[in-house]
């Protein structure tokens, strides 16, 4: 059975091993775990205490919001878990103007099912700063 919760208090590195698989330079447990701890909000699936899936939210809290990261553990994909993380943070924030993330393209109908359209965007990476 899956469960779900915000609090990240006592999560710590070795609770997150098995995430970003194909990652060209995956972040490091402790960057990882930092982003977490460091979020606007966040929600986390557990599998009889396994962390197994997490999306964070960024936000000013007022009117914006960003989603950088939803991850699922590769033997749990396909059993909705995203989703249901998804639809949590989304109801968290039901009171904020926008809320973005970018995704691949194979990844577009997924969030369009969860009521996200396409939008234009630009951006940078710095593949350096990770790892």
């Amino acid at each position: 059975m899956i469960s779900y919760t915000t609090d990240v208090s006592a999560l710590s590195e070795a609770d997150l091993a098995g995430f970003f698989v194909g990652w060209p330079v995956p972040p490091s447990p402790e960057q990882h775990l930092a982003v977490l701890r460091g979020s606007y909000r966040v929600v986390i699936a557990l599998a009889e205490g396994r962390v197994v899936g997490f999306v964070n939210m960024i936000s000013d809290g007022v009117l914006t919001a960003f989603i950088p990261w939803l991850e699922v553990l590769p033997s749990f994909q396909g059993q909705g878990i995203g989703t249901e993380l998804m639809r949590r943070v989304l109801a968290a924030a039901d009171h904020l103007y926008s809320i973005d993330l970018t995704c691949d393209e194979s990844l577009r109908p997924y969030y369009e099912r969860l009521g996200m359209a396409a939008l234009t965007g630009m951006g940078l990476r710095n593949r350096d700063a990770c790892g």
